[in-house]
């Protein structure tokens, strides 16, 4: 049996002179680079089949009294239906698809990271901007739907004539949202990874079960965190200006 590790080594390498031909021309730091932008993409392949797969198995022949998958992925849907049910209330419900799969993709792009030789794809800048720019755009298409041309005065506080100072302050806070939750998970996962590398070759026999379980914890709360900063920004935007 190959291992899995093995297989998408081998994977990228076929990938790189495809996608980057340039930089396998060119060797050196290029080609490096090149290999990390594949491996974020193969990984990032190899998340979303893994979500696609549970979804099939734990939709297939749905029963009253559900088994141990059909259980498990109801306990954790059913979680994230209340979660933001409790913070945007029932008008959020519409957005539960698109919460849901943000937490859920996240959460096992960072949890793969705790397999020897996995790469998680949110330790790149690349997909956490990405996830970030969903998360603004859909902010902002939300609110003009809701509010119509209204939705400026989100943008322009509650005073008239400080309006015009209040507006450059506010696009500016909006725009630093995308640095902020990208840079965020990016930060934390990517950091993660190096002080796992630290760890290993420093204290190479008790290091794996600390960091570990440290890791879990860190890959837990981020994607919870990335979860409710885009509730409430979704929510921002649904809501009234005061």
């Amino acid at each position: 049996m190959v291992h899995p590790f093995l297989f998408l080594q081998f994977l990228r390498d076929i990938l790189t002179p495809i996608l980057f031909p340039a930089a396998a021309k060119a060797g050196g730091e290029a080609l490096k680079t090149a290999h990390t932008s594949v491996d974020t993409i193969t990984y990032t392949w190899l998340v979303m089949a893994i979500l696609i797969i549970l979804s099939i198995l734990a939709t297939k022949g749905l029963r009253n009294m559900p088994g141990k998958l059909q259980n498990f992925m109801e306990v954790i849907v059913g979680g994230i239906e209340k979660t933001v049910e409790d913070t945007m209330g029932k008008h959020g419900l519409p957005f539960f698809p698109l919460i849901a799969t943000l937490f859920l993709f996240i959460l096992v792009c960072n949890l793969i990271s705790l397999l020897p030789g996995f790469y998680p794809p949110t330790g790149n800048l690349n997909t956490t901007a990405a996830l970030a720019v969903i998360v603004f755009t859909t902010t902002h298409v939300v609110g003009v739907k809701e509010h119509g041309f209204s939705y400026v005065k989100h943008f322009l506080g509650p005073v008239w004539w400080l309006a015009w100072m209040i507006f450059f302050i506010e696009i500016i806070g909006h725009l630093s949202r995308v640095l902020s939750l990208s840079l965020r998970l990016f930060g934390n996962i990517g950091g993660h990874e190096i002080v796992i590398m630290v760890f290993f070759a420093l204290v190479p026999f008790f290091a794996p079960l600390i960091m570990t379980m440290l890791g879990l914890l860190v890959c837990i709360i981020q994607s919870i965190v990335f979860m409710m900063l885009a509730m409430m920004y979704i929510h921002g935007a649904v809501e009234d200006a005061h």
